[in-house]
């Protein structure tokens, strides 16, 4: 099994974690115009994906 030969520094890790990062989910704007969140019906008209 392999075995690092030297401790991980905290720079290197922290290098390593600088692209996580948390994205908002966006809404979307229906052709209606009211907004909505992705992957969740239209509460005004009860569509989902256009299908009623």
């Amino acid at each position: 099994m392999a075995v690092p030969k030297r401790r991980t520094s905290k720079t290197r890790a922290a290098k390593r974690r600088t692209h996580y990062t948390v994205t908002l989910p966006v809404p979307v704007k229906d052709s209606d115009g009211t907004w909505r969140m992705p992957h969740h019906m239209n509460m005004t008209t009860g569509e989902y994906k256009t299908k009623a």
